[in-house]
């Protein structure tokens, strides 16, 4: 069963700041902890939402609007994420339990999801 890990974006993430050392090398363990299990697909961060855009689809077969960013909600906002293959539900969540907060100062947000 796949599972994404998602890791939601904070004002530290949107701002371009890098975690500490500390966390860095808290995540590079937990990184090598699914690696060694066998369950880890891919995991990958993302540029902050200043680099990106959001198409929206206002109009049934009509054109996307495009909107670039940075955008200012940033639970709305992913900044990185992490493709697990686990046996089951349970173990993914296990494994969301395990990772450390993913932002530091307190910011961080997982959001775990199944993918079809």
């Amino acid at each position: 069963m796949l599972f994404m890990l998602i890791v939601k974006a904070s004002k530290n993430s949107e701002a371009g700041n890098l975690p500490s050392q500390e966390l860095m090398e808290a995540m590079t363990e937990y990184n090598e902890e699914l690696i060694k299990a066998g369950v880890r697909v891919m995991a990958k961060g993302l540029h902050p939402s200043s680099n990106g855009l959001r198409l929206s689809f206002p109009e049934p077969g009509g054109r996307p609007v495009v909107t670039e960013g940075p955008f200012t909600e940033t639970k709305d906002v992913v900044a990185g994420f992490i493709l697990i293959d686990v046996n089951t539900k349970e173990d993914a969540i296990e494994w969301a339990m395990r990772m450390p907060d993913p932002q530091g100062y307190g910011e961080g947000e997982i959001e775990l999801r199944q993918v079809f």
